[in-house]
């Protein structure tokens, strides 16, 4: 009676606790690339099989990652068909040496843990690239295109050209030209993977008729270069006219003609002493003050934004990293045309970001 008893007990503690434990959580890889190269953007994606219901919702995390980034900051799970879930994540890899992380799902409901399962890791083959290529730009890329772009003069030596481009399941976010020191990020949508959009700018010296760089085709395996055309426009940059009046050939004329014409009236006034001339030389007197003072100097305060042109929109040259001494040429509305000390910029400011001089 006691063995009957004892087998009876062991029976339904055996079936109670595989009941408890009964497998309804599978994972695997819908798809995983097989290779990746430095600095490139790969998908992963993972797909889940629930064979029960009574559950809210899944969750998805990873651990034990080594060398490389996981790139969306929240991991959600999609519906694809009954009791099958499939989640997307993007990666980065940074060194020869990372390790995917392992994935963790958990099925959950009313806030309490249902199961949980654990997917292993992958390895994936990693490659090093861009070395020797002096064109190279850093991008990898499945899809490339350069939408538009648009040069005009910086200064009296240097031209500003703005790229626009198109990239899909790529890194434009590490995208630079090699052999050019002003160069950077304006624009960079990053949220409608795996498309991208990149407005560059980098400023070349006004004899330069061509910019060639080179992006990694993953399709392709090879590198394609991709050629900008420097076709310089009439104006400078940041109005339709003159950025810096002060450097053109007819504004030069313009301060000589009124320098002169004061100078005459002057003479004329002291010569014939009539009250006309005084009147007149005293207005060009003043005109010639005016024009011909030198810039009223400020001082921009760090982290301030420098525009293309005084609109809320434009396109942002750069951000300063200090507070910068710059010439104030004009205002519009609330922005204020600045010129660098040195001449190697000029753009706009919003009023607020002057500081005191």
């Amino acid at each position: 009676m006691k063995k009957i008893l004892s087998i009876t007990i062991f029976l339904s503690i055996f079936f109670s606790v595989n009941l408890y434990a009964a497998k309804t959580l599978y994972l695997s890889y819908e798809n995983i690339p097989k290779k990746v190269y430095k600095n490139q953007r790969f998908l992963v994606e993972i797909k889940a099989l629930v064979t029960s219901s009574g559950f809210d919702y899944l969750t998805l995390t990873h651990r034990d990652g080594k060398n490389v980034e996981v790139l969306d900051d929240k991991l959600q799970w999609e519906k694809i068909a009954n009791n099958q879930y499939k989640a997307k994540v993007y990666f980065k890899a940074y060194d020869g040496n990372f390790v995917m992380p392992k994935f963790v799902v958990t099925k959950v409901r009313s806030f309490e843990i249902l199961e949980t399962a654990v997917l292993d890791n992958k390895k994936i083959e990693y490659s090093d690239i861009g070395v020797g290529n002096q064109n190279y730009s850093g991008v990898i890329a499945s899809q490339l295109s350069l939408k538009a772009y648009k040069t005009k003069q910086y200064n009296n030596k240097e031209a500003l050209t703005l790229v626009d481009i198109d990239a899909y399941n790529s890194n434009l976010e590490n995208f630079k030209i090699k052999g050019i020191e002003e160069q950077g990020i304006s624009k960079l949508n990053d949220e409608d993977r795996p498309y991208q959009n990149l407005v560059y700018y980098f400023v070349t010296p006004v004899f330069e008729k061509k910019v060639v760089f080179s992006y990694f085709d993953i399709n392709a395996s090879k590198y394609v270069d991709v050629t900008i055309p420097l076709i310089l426009q009439n104006e400078l940059v940041s109005t339709q006219t003159d950025l810096n009046p002060n450097d053109s050939s007819f504004e030069k004329y313009k301060k000589i003609a009124i320098a002169v014409v004061f100078v005459i009236f002057l003479i004329l006034a002291i010569l014939k002493r009539k009250k006309i001339l005084y009147f007149i030389t005293f207005v060009l007197g003043i005109i010639a003050i005016i024009y011909l003072t030198p810039y009223r100097n400020g001082v921009i305060l760090k982290d301030s934004y420098i525009y293309i042109l005084p609109t809320k929109n434009s396109t942002i040259f750069f951000q300063t990293s200090d507070n910068l001494e710059v010439n104030i040429l004009e205002k519009k509305g609330h922005f204020i045309k600045v010129m660098g000390i040195d001449k190697k910029f000029i753009g706009w400011v919003k009023e607020d970001s002057f500081g005191k001089n």
